[in-house]
């Protein structure tokens, strides 16, 4: 008996041997690898995430993911990756590549890109690009966003304005004339939204003029221009002679004038389908205005999934990160589920968005958005120096050539600064 015990254990303690040496854990087929993911969405959002990832969970019994929403997520990666707790995954808003990927928070995925022949074809290339630093690339993309007009039907057939009329500039503004309504001093209607001066980098492309010249060292910024003057003189001709709009006006209905019904044309993206279809609006939409450079332009946002740098499950990682992203099914699933818009082409080509009137236009304007500014500092340069300057020009505290002078100054300084780090 003593000898057939000895010989038993001789036999495991081999076979574990030969599985260590081969790299295969004795108990892999047997535990589930836990995984993390980061994210800044919450709210109804994460409801909409647990979901997806429910769909992967049940897709197989090797890997599990839980979502875990973080505020001030980039800033929070970075103190875990000193600590070594980091997560195995972040949904990944693209545009803060640029910023983070230098101070190493995300892994390169170049290497798994080539070992498993992932055709990065398959989605629209300026998201790829935004998710690229350097010689590398940090991340897949999930989704894709950008911004065309929405607008209450009903609102503007009252007016006797077509939709299909308003092509550029010069149409969107006499239509917003039109479907004005003031009782004295009082704004009662909105024609067109204007409280975003951030969208001031998609109005300056349809100008014809540009946000960053890159071609210098270090970059400088490039709106100080004709462009930049032609945008804030038509801001100011829309605010105070044809007065479409008054400054704070959608502050006392939530924030949004046009989901309460008093605002009939407005910038938004996708995000906002499910909240206007929940409030019962009667609304369409159409693509970008051309502008004075004859061509139509619009930005595109939208989030991917990275792995942070010293994650400790990259490989898992990894396959969530294919299922989603790579299975065009997938990530209609989860538009379904979000309102979100996916970034991989084919799945953007099913019948759920392409035969959907209001996803066509959507993806229609991908077709000539791009990205913003790649080159370290950008996002300061817009968040910290321009936005406050054409807040402060649109209140009419200071002028236009003041406005952008100011902002120049700032932004030069903020990009010179950030090219020495």
């Amino acid at each position: 008996m003593r000898r057939k015990s000895v010989a038993l254990v001789m036999a495991a303690a081999t076979a574990l041997s030969l599985m260590a040496g081969s790299g295969v854990s004795a108990l892999a087929d047997e535990e589930t690898v836990e995984l993390t993911m980061w994210g800044g969405w919450a709210g109804d959002q994460i409801g909409q995430l647990e979901k997806q990832l429910e769909g992967f969970n049940n897709s197989q019994d090797k890997i599990h993911v839980t979502y875990m929403a973080q505020d001030s997520m980039e800033q929070k990666l970075l103190t875990a990756i000193a600590s070594d707790e980091v997560p195995d995954i972040v949904l990944w808003d693209r545009f803060n590549t640029s910023v983070y990927a230098p101070k190493g928070a995300l892994m390169a995925l170049d290497d798994y890109v080539e070992k498993d022949s992932i055709d990065l074809d398959q989605f629209y290339e300026p998201a790829v690009d935004e998710l690229r630093s350097g010689d590398n690339l940090y991340g897949i993309p999930l989704t894709v966003d950008t911004r065309i007009i929405f607008y209450n039907k009903d609102l503007l057939e009252e007016a006797g304005v077509d939709p299909a009329s308003i092509t550029d500039w010069n149409s969107l503004e006499e239509a917003a004339v039109k479907l004005t309504k003031w009782d004295g001093n009082v704004l009662e209607q909105s024609g067109f939204s204007m409280k975003d001066v951030g969208l001031f980098n998609n109005w300056i492309a349809q100008a014809g003029g540009q946000m960053i010249d890159d071609t210098t060292n270090p970059p400088t910024t490039a709106f100080n221009s004709e462009a930049g003057l032609t945008v804030l003189e038509y801001w100011n001709k829309l605010l105070n002679e044809d007065k479409v709009y008054q400054l704070g006006f959608e502050d006392g209905l939530g924030g949004d004038g046009f989901k309460a019904g008093k605002v009939a044309m407005t910038f938004n993206g996708p995000w906002v389908l499910e909240q206007y279809k929940e409030a019962g609006l009667n609304f369409g939409v159409i693509g970008q205005p051309k502008g004075p450079s004859g061509d139509m332009h619009a930005m595109m946002g939208g989030f991917g999934l990275a792995i942070p740098n010293k994650a400790k499950h990259a490989d898992e990682a990894w396959e969530f990160i294919k299922w989603w992203t790579t299975q065009p099914e997938n990530g209609v699933e989860f538009c379904k589920i979000s309102g979100n818009m996916p970034a991989n082409k084919a799945a953007a080509e099913d019948p759920y968005f392409a035969d959907d009137d209001v996803f066509e236009v959507f993806t229609e304007a991908y077709t000539y958005a791009g990205i913003r500014s790649k080159v370290l500092g950008y996002s300061d340069v817009e968040g910290l120096a321009l936005i406050p300057q054409l807040q402060k020009y649109v209140a009419g505290e200071i002028s236009a050539e003041e406005a952008l002078a100011n902002a120049q100054s700032q932004g030069d300084s903020i990009l010179a600064e950030a090219a020495q780090q």
